[in-house]
């Protein structure tokens, strides 16, 4: 992993790996795809909720930034429960359930609010903690998995017949 530091503008050392979830969100508040970006190492790994896979800190900085830009501009999304997991003395895989609202239509309608759970593992360097790798998951209610049905995705209960 690459741990130059990003812009000393936007990087708040991270001493702890909780923190990323509060700085995640102070981060998308500002809609700061700078301070987004900055809590990666140079060469991080991010997947968003559709498989979309970024492989570096300018891509993830850029996906983000079109996201305020495009979906997310009036958006507000907070982290409502946490979960944090040690590997080792410099390793950690944090979980944080999020709800996102005010996403908006391609129309500019607000959608009604979405829940998923992000997860991200974390690595210490010195004394601070970067992220080297992210997944964001939706939740979708009711369902237990995905299937594919006429090239589609589509969510599916398996336990009801």
């Amino acid at each position: 992993m690459t741990y130059e530091n990003p812009s000393s503008e936007h990087q708040t050392v991270m001493t702890s790996p909780l923190q990323v979830l509060k700085l995640w969100e102070h981060a998308w508040a500002a809609r700061d795809a700078d301070a987004l970006a900055a809590l990666f190492v140079s060469d991080a790994e991010f997947v968003n909720v559709v498989g979309l896979w970024w492989h570096d800190r300018p891509a993830i900085r850029q996906a983000h930034a079109y996201g305020f830009d495009v979906i997310f501009g009036a958006s507000t999304f907070e982290f409502i429960s946490e979960r944090q997991r040690d590997v080792g003395d410099d390793g950690a895989v944090v979980h944080g359930k999020w709800r996102l609202t005010g996403q908006q239509t391609p129309e500019g309608v607000s959608n009604e609010p979405r829940y998923g759970i992000f997860t991200f593992v974390l690595e210490r360097k010195a004394s601070a903690w970067l992220v080297v790798a992210a997944q964001n998951t939706d939740i979708i209610a009711g369902v237990e998995s995905i299937a594919v049905v006429d090239g589609a995705s589509v969510p599916t209960d398996y336990s009801k017949p």
